[in-house]
């Protein structure tokens, strides 16, 4: 990756802010609401940052959001990039490597999934415990630079263990379900068949979904830490019997989408007293 074009993409952020960021959040379908709620927001088109590519998602707002969250200074990318737009995982991982640069130490990842975990329901929220990369590709393939991270990075904890201990103690306060489990990665465009959401339960999966995990093997790469959380807005194929369509995705997200906020800010006041 061209560590020129990151700090050009980098520098371009910075001449607009005043404080850097160090939480990160990357918010996936239907959940760009978390970007609504940031203070003294400064906001800026993808289209507008050298070398950014262009999120052409419904769902997908397309700017970045600085500013503040229960006091805590962040950045949100409300919408993201997906392999199965044509983007290559260089062009779909850029931001997070333009998020280390701007010196975020932290990572919130969060996505629209279905459930194959047959215990499931459309609303629930999931933490992330790990991920099964089920595209034959990878992020990190070609020429290793050692300036943005070693040659083979662990993914044993991918999903950092503090903060997910955090994010359990968020949802215990707030009292709300919190659902946990393996989240797999499908290139799509197209939804899974029956047949490979067998394949999926077999694997040990329990959401699948078309993101994420590259973002995620990216972070940990740039030794950001990371939590990951899904929402389940539809149970997967086979499940129910019932077409899946993009639309109940928006649908399930808006639902659920106070629960959702509540969530996040919780999760911000565990990290500001992990901080104390």
């Amino acid at each position: 990756m061209d560590i020129q074009a990151i700090k050009t993409a980098s520098d371009m952020i910075l001449e607009k802010i005043s404080t850097r960021p160090s939480v990160g959040f990357i918010l996936g379908s239907g959940l760009g609401v978390l970007a609504d709620e940031i203070e003294n927001p400064v906001m800026i088109k993808y289209q507008d940052i050298p070398h950014f590519p262009v999120s052409t998602v419904e769902g997908h707002a397309g700017q970045l959001v600085i500013g503040e969250l229960k006091g805590m200074p962040v950045l949100a990318m409300q919408g993201r990039f997906h392999f199965y737009e044509g983007y290559g995982l260089d062009e779909v991982t850029f931001p997070v490597r333009v998020m280390k640069e701007l010196g975020i130490e932290t990572m919130v990842v969060t996505n629209a999934a279905g459930g194959v975990n047959p215990s499931f329901a459309p609303g629930d929220l999931m933490l992330i415990t790990d991920h099964i990369n089920n595209v034959s590709d990878h992020p990190l393939i070609g020429a290793n630079n050692k300036e943005l991270g070693v040659r083979f990075p662990d993914m044993s904890t991918a999903y950092s263990p503090h903060l997910k201990k955090l994010a359990k103690r968020a949802a215990d306060h707030l009292d709300l379900p919190l659902q946990e489990g393996v989240y797999v990665w499908n290139s799509g465009p197209s939804y899974e068949t029956p047949a490979e959401i067998r394949m999926i339960q077999y694997m040990g999966g329990d959401a699948v979904g078309m993101s994420t995990v590259p973002e995620v093997i990216t972070a940990r790469h740039a030794n950001i830490d990371v939590v990951g959380v899904s929402c389940i807005s539809n149970m997967a194929a086979g499940i129910m019997d019932q077409p899946l369509s993009h639309d109940e995705v928006i649908e399930t997200t808006e639902r659920v989408r106070e629960q959702f906020l509540h969530f996040i800010k919780e999760l911000i006041n565990q990290f500001k007293e992990g901080e104390e």
